[in-house]
């Protein structure tokens, strides 16, 4: 495996009496996805957010060697009444692309947008809103992405789409954490899986190592990643 792009040591994160990170660590590879998952109030939010730089933890340390970041919170941060186009173009300024033109026109082309790109996001359909807020996210081709719940308010059918252009990017080389609450996302969309609860790490490793530690009489994999959190002492 290459050197990682971004790795997170021992972090800490308290607010008040409530600790919402204790001594997680994590780190990821060029074109690895990592997926983050666990019960709602697990800490996948705020370690997202600890990575991205929005938060600062309180212990441990976030080493990115100089690597930007890609920041797509759960919450789209795009502007409606634009077009697809100028929302794009707005974050390829912001993060201040060397050509943002095409930048752009490239991105909007990967995300399968191109057709869309006059249209106001207003009116696009949530997963091709979804599509548009990660096409903002990298199209500074940032090494890394971070994502929270990128399909949280997608169907089926659009969670297909949004997840062949993530890997898209990572057959490019995008190193890409994302955290989910669907248990099958991360079967069958990561290389490797923290398992969080309670800001308590309880596993880091491959999916084959994970599905190693599941009790496979207990059922489907999201039956035994259920059982599996049960079993954990509180």
């Amino acid at each position: 495996m290459n050197s990682p792009v971004l790795k997170a040591v021992g972090l800490q994160k308290r607010y008040g009496s409530r600790a919402a990170l204790s001594g997680v660590s994590l780190e990821a590879a060029p074109g690895e996805l990592i997926a983050c998952i666990g019960p709602n109030g697990a800490g996948k939010t705020t370690l997202l957010s600890v990575l991205a730089g929005v938060i600062s933890p309180d212990d441990g340390e976030v080493i990115r060697d100089g690597a930007r970041i890609g920041w797509v919170p759960q919450r789209p941060a795009l502007y409606g009444k634009l077009s697809v186009e100028d929302n794009v173009r707005l974050f390829a300024q912001l993060e201040q692309a060397a050509d943002p033109d095409t930048a752009v026109a490239t991105m909007l082309a990967q995300a399968g947008l191109a057709d869309r790109a006059g249209d106001p996001v207003a009116e696009l359909s949530a997963g091709n809103r979804q599509r548009v807020n990660i096409a903002a996210g990298v199209v500074a081709e940032p090494p890394v992405l971070l994502l929270d719940e990128p399909s949280a308010s997608l169907d089926v059918g659009q969670r297909e789409v949004l997840w062949q252009f993530i890997a898209e990017l990572a057959a490019r080389g995008t190193a890409v954490v994302y955290s989910t609450h669907i248990v099958e996302e991360a079967e069958r969309h990561a290389d490797r899986v923290l398992v969080l609860t309670e800001g308590r790490a309880l596993f880091w490793g491959t999916v084959a190592e994970l599905r190693e530690r599941l009790n496979p009489g207990a059922g489907s994999f999201e039956q035994a990643f259920v059982s599996f959190l049960r079993e954990q002492p509180r």
